[in-house]
């Protein structure tokens, strides 16, 4: 496995993804933590689906801190609208094949060329959307536990990002021939990546829980007369 020294992950441009170490507070990540878990908020196997409407949520993603990081990449424009709390623990233990992050909720259907197959999750809709306008997002993953190598961290093959939307056979392909990083991360540390980075996420060979919220921020709010929505 490949260290993140040796890919110089600093350049989300060339690698596709990045790696910000302690940017939150053990104060800031224990209030979080506590937000979320006094929430009554609908459960998944893996965490818990849109919570972008979630205030404390809504809070960190706003914070000037990772704005500053967004607007960076995508632009003075940049805004957050979908949040995802994942939460790998021994009780919820998981394992995720390497794919691309290619779908997006949006406020309604409109079957438009470029876009779909569609979906609708837990009352959203969702379509698979394009390469160009999928350029044009970016998700910061907040670490509230560290992440390491023994309890299923992200694992990223590195400048995937610029080949487009690929085939499962791709896909396939280039994980037999790239060497993946591992994305280990401390407590209140942040990995961005884009959505078209190959990744995947073994199981945990811990009794140590690994919770991130994975906030997805885009360049702006409408696509080809399609409507992004917060979730």
């Amino acid at each position: 496995m490949a260290s993140r020294s040796e890919v110089g992950c600093d350049s989300l441009v060339e690698h596709g993804f990045a790696i910000e170490s302690n940017v939150f507070t053990t104060e800031e990540m224990d209030r979080l933590s506590d937000d979320l878990s006094a929430a009554s908020l609908p459960r998944t196997r893996a965490g818990i689906r849109h919570v972008m409407g979630h205030p404390a949520v809504s809070d960190v993603a706003n914070n000037p801190r990772l704005l500053h990081l967004a607007k960076e990449v995508l632009g003075p424009n940049a805004f957050p609208f979908h949040a995802t709390l994942f939460d790998k623990s021994p009780d919820a233990n998981w394992l995720v094949v390497w794919h691309q992050d290619t779908a997006l909720p949006l406020r309604e259907r409109l079957d438009t060329p470029g876009w779909g197959p569609w979906s609708v999750k837990d009352g959203v809709n969702y379509a698979h959307a394009p390469a160009s306008v999928l350029e044009q997002i970016l998700a910061i993953r907040i670490h509230l536990d560290d992440s390491a190598a023994d309890n299923g961290p992200l694992r990223i093959l590195p400048g995937t990002h610029n080949r487009g939307v690929l085939s499962d056979d791709e896909i396939f392909h280039l994980s037999t021939l790239l060497e993946p990083v591992e994305c280990t991360v401390k407590r209140g540390g942040l990995v961005l990546m884009r959505p078209l980075i190959v990744h995947a996420s073994s199981k945990s060979k811990s009794e140590r829980r690994r919770r991130v919220l994975h906030i997805e921020y885009a360049a702006r709010a409408s696509f080809n007369g399609l409507q992004l929505t917060l979730a």
